[in-house]
């Protein structure tokens, strides 16, 4: 009775021994497989980023180089240059300056998604100084003013500070510390 009794503990020892080890490397195996796991997803999420950022760095590109153009085309000397025909009267120029601008920022709207909002605030500041720049100019002018005289005022209003310009230095900013 006594080698049974002492065979039967030796054996639960060795299964017992046998148990542990066991359940020590299965937690090995088990870590060693979720780090595993862990890295080969680091490894896909950094490659679909890499892939991201190839296609979605000449998007944001071409949307700084469109609101690059938008500030241009609203600026004072191409806006009037642009609006300007022989034969309108003060009021319609006004009209035609401030329509072409807000055309101009429907048709970039969509580009806000690839600014930042720092620099989307600043253009939509840009734009709206523009138009306030156009009405003030032409508000201090009787309608029968010839139509020059609202360039001219325009002009020296955006001499003093040109909304345009700091927009596009602002942009000017981001671009290089994003890609520069």
């Amino acid at each position: 009775m006594k080698t049974i009794v002492l065979v039967l503990t030796v054996v639960l020892a060795v299964l017992a021994a046998v148990a542990v080890t066991g359940w020590i490397v299965y937690l090995l195996v088990k870590r060693y497989f979720d780090n595993q796991q862990k890295e080969q997803l680091l490894r896909i999420k950094m490659d679909e980023r890499a892939e991201t950022l190839k296609v979605v760095t000449p998007i944001r590109l071409q949307a700084y180089e469109r609101m690059a153009l938008f500030l241009e085309r609203i600026s004072p000397d191409s806006l009037v240059l642009r609006c300007w025909k022989p034969g309108m009267d003060l009021r319609l120029l006004q009209g035609v300056m401030t329509k072409n601008i807000r055309d101009e920022w429907e048709h970039n709207l969509s580009q806000q998604v690839y600014l930042s909002p720092e620099l989307w605030a600043r253009i939509r500041e840009a734009k709206d100084e523009m138009v306030n720049l156009v009405n003030s100019a032409a508000v201090t002018l009787a309608d029968t003013t010839d139509p020059t005289r609202l360039a001219a005022g325009i002009f020296a209003s955006a001499a003093q500070h040109s909304p345009t310009g700091v927009a596009l230095e602002a942009m000017h900013k981001e671009i290089n510390e994003l890609f520069g």
